[in-house]
């Protein structure tokens, strides 16, 4: 009798939980009411890259043709981001971090610089998963910063990545759709960003269409393919002038120019760069003296102030030094009383300074590529 009563409470056990399952597989199966769009979606955003696939996703969701969108609604970390305003602005329900109440409301996800890691019990709330739009041909460049990556190693080709995300890391999902771009010469992080942004965009309606296909045609990403992008630090705008190159400089400056300001040290004080113009061709008077780097000379016919670096001179058209000055003002206010500023003198000279920790950090980050 007790042994019949424990294995009929098994049995009652295991119908139970078959029971859960078959339960949770209605209500997956349930959710999954269509093959394809209009999908119900909600997007995960916060600035102006996220903003350009936003737009777009609302445009379509109003649209009375070729809809893809049948519903959306927004996530955002802040009230004060780009992707808040504009949802409000356009009458989207924005929910806070994190999301109640998302359970069998959404078939697919879509997050686009959000910069929270989504866990694996919400991912899993989306019967078609959430698609992430990344700014690089993925796995070259994971991580928050592939834009400033991508120009301060002087990349000449990238991309966007649609991907599905995996809990726990960044960037390691299945590729679902890819697009290369060719990066311009001479172009800044944020004149790229943008391009990528409409670009990134576009490829995620593209991908929304097919979904499905997109799906089972996904391809892993190789580990041993993957570089990483770290978030750009401060350390990086020190200038290394005996370490770096004229290129190096161009692409330092390019790279993170928008968002911080070049720096060095001079006469014992911190000195911000301004206008950066690129190399500079400089004639000295005794050509078999080799300036010393950080050398500075001024170039009256330009009004430009050149520095010497690894492998020639790179000019400036100001500094910060308390207060805006041009070169010229630089040069008549510090560097007259030197006859020749390139060749002795500390006031003639800019050093590269920064904490012994950094330094490789710095170094590292502009190898060539």
């Amino acid at each position: 009798m007790w042994l019949s009563s424990r294995a009929s409470t098994a049995s009652a056990g295991v119908a139970l939980k078959l029971r859960q399952r078959q339960k949770q597989q209605r209500q997956f199966f349930g959710s999954l009411r269509k093959s394809g769009p209009p999908w119900r979606l909600l997007f995960f955003g916060s600035d102006h890259f996220a903003l350009e696939s936003l737009k777009l996703l609302t445009a379509n969701s109003r649209s009375s043709s070729e809809k893809i969108v049948e519903s959306l609604e927004v996530v955002t970390l802040s009230p004060k981001v780009p992707v808040t305003t504009f949802a409000q602005q356009n009458h989207l329900l924005v929910h806070s971090w994190p999301p109640d109440h998302v359970d069998g409301r959404f078939d697919v996800g879509v997050v686009v610089s959000f910069g929270c890691l989504l866990p694996e019990r919400l991912i899993n709330k989306f019967p078609y998963g959430i698609l992430n739009v990344h700014p690089s041909l993925l796995p070259r460049w994971r991580g928050p910063a592939p834009v400033f990556h991508t120009i301060l190693h002087g990349d000449t080709v990238t991309g966007v990545s649609i991907m599905h995300i995996r809990p726990h890391r960044f960037d390691v999902g299945p590729i679902l759709n890819q697009e290369i771009h060719k990066v311009p010469d001479k172009c800044t992080s944020e004149e790229l960003g943008a391009a990528l942004a409409t670009k990134g965009a576009k490829l995620l309606i593209d991908t929304l269409e097919t979904l499905p296909e997109r799906m089972a045609q996904k391809i892993e990403q190789k580990e041993t393919s993957a570089t990483f992008a770290p978030k750009i630090s401060a350390s990086l705008s020190w200038v290394l002038w005996e370490d770096q190159t004229c290129s190096h400089i161009d692409r330092l400056y390019r790279a993170i120019g928008s968002q911080m300001h070049l720096k060095t040290m001079w006469m014992g004080r911190t000195i911000k760069l301004l206008d950066f113009v690129g190399k500079c061709h400089i004639s000295l008077s005794d050509p078999s003296r080799i300036p010393v780097f950080g050398s500075v000379t001024y170039q009256k016919e330009s009004n430009t102030l050149a520095v010497r670096c690894q492998d020639g001179w790179v000019g400036f058209k100001g500094v910060l030094l308390r207060k805006r000055l041009t070169a010229a003002d630089f040069y008549n206010g510090y560097l007259h009383q030197q006859r020749a500023p390139h060749e002795a003198g500390a006031a003639g000279l800019f050093i590269s300074r920064l904490p012994a920790a950094a330094a490789p950090h710095v170094k590292g980050n502009l190898a060539s590529s």
